[in-house]
């Protein structure tokens, strides 16, 4: 989907009745179905050490989001004050053999007014933003990082020890 230059792209809203514990899929490639239908069996999966948590998921699968970047995705998702991270499905993720989402972190400090002598730690080293995922590991990373338990950096540390830099089961 393109827009006229000039002009920015509106997406619709996103899941405006979604729980705060609903772990938010948002798909941006439509090319593959069946490996779309792939992830979308992943994510129903229990999860948790031994299955013992339902799968609590909000998809969003419009072709309105077809080629959505991570910042349009980021600035569609602004408003919602109690989501920490969205997942997307991106091209990568249809053509990945492990299926691995897009995780985003929704909160970023804005560090251009930190002072350095006090904030340089920080500014040297700023929270990763994004990591990729197996769809098993979504409703962990959601749940952790929603309720404070995980950071989103562990996870995001967590999956750039990885070969291929995708999260995977601890």
């Amino acid at each position: 989907m393109t827009t006229p230059e000039g002009s920015a792209r509106v997406l619709p809203q996103v899941a405006p009745g979604r729980d705060t514990f609903d772990a938010l899929v948002i798909r941006t490639d439509f090319g593959d179905d069946e490996s779309w239908q792939a992830v979308l069996g992943e994510l129903r999966l229990p999860w948790g050490p031994d299955g013992e948590f339902p799968a609590r998921v909000c998809v969003v699968d419009e072709p309105a989001w077809s080629g959505a970047a991570a910042d349009e995705v980021l600035a569609a998702v602004d408003d919602d004050d109690y989501l920490s991270v969205v997942f997307l499905a991106d091209r990568h993720t249809t053509e990945s053999p492990v299926r691995a989402l897009l995780a985003l972190s929704t909160i970023w400090e804005d560090e251009s007014g930190l002072d350095p002598v006090y904030y340089q730690e920080l500014l040297d080293a700023p929270e990763p933003r994004e990591f990729r995922t197996v769809p098993g590991q979504v409703h962990a990373v959601h749940v952790n990082v929603t309720l404070g338990t995980m950071g989103f950096g562990e996870f995001a540390a967590a999956a750039s020890k990885e070969p291929d830099q995708v999260l995977r089961p601890f």
